[in-house]
């Protein structure tokens, strides 16, 4: 009976390490569960929402992320602190060339280009290349990549990305009407 019980343990002790296994190569995002949140300011407050990826791989060796690469649905642009026709409106605006054109530019990406240990286990500095509109510019930030989660907090200058509507960087006499240059977008990983 010992032998039985030992035999059985040693069997639910493999298939749990198996389970639990270290990351290498690459490794697909669960498009379901993973997104990214995004915040705008303005003058006189807020709007937040998300977008859905279209795909995305991180990279490890040996539980050690090294890379990764991302497409971001565009049209899935989704504003959720407003409703109804203002909902619409916003996210309508926010797909139109004022923004983002998204009939022309349906999917941004984000590309790893260099990953650096910050010391402690799953946190890193990260280099990216991020293409909005097909212009490509150089970001760097902070992520944790850690048990089949993601996640981190990137701030992003639209005007690099030209992006000009409503920026008081390029229009005078705009007053409560001015949309600050700068929006946040936190990413959320499962994988």
């Amino acid at each position: 009976m010992r032998s039985i019980l030992a035999f059985v343990f040693s069997v639910l002790t493999v298939a749990l390490i198996a389970g639990n296994g270290t990351p290498n190569g690459k490794v697909n995002i669960n498009l379901e569960t993973s997104k990214v949140e995004w915040k705008g300011y303005k003058v006189l407050g807020q709007h937040d929402g998300y977008v859905k990826f279209k795909s995305g791989s991180l990279y490890f060796d040996n539980g050690v992320l090294v890379g990764g690469e991302f497409e971001v649905d565009m049209a899935s642009l989704v504003c959720t602190d407003l409703s109804g026709k203002s909902k619409d409106n916003l996210e309508n605006h926010l797909k139109s060339d004022d923004f983002f054109g998204v009939a022309k530019h349906p999917v941004s990406t984000l590309k790893i280009t260099k990953v650096t240990s910050r010391g402690k286990a799953g946190e890193y500095k990260i280099t990216a290349n991020l293409a909005i509109k097909n212009t490509v510019k150089e970001i760097k930030f902070n992520a944790t990549v850690l048990d089949g989660k993601g996640t981190a907090a990137i701030k992003v200058d639209r005007s690099d990305y030209d992006i000009r509507y409503g920026s008081g960087s390029f229009f005078d006499n705009l007053g409560d009407k001015t949309i600050y240059d700068e929006f946040d977008l936190n990413i959320m990983l499962m994988y």
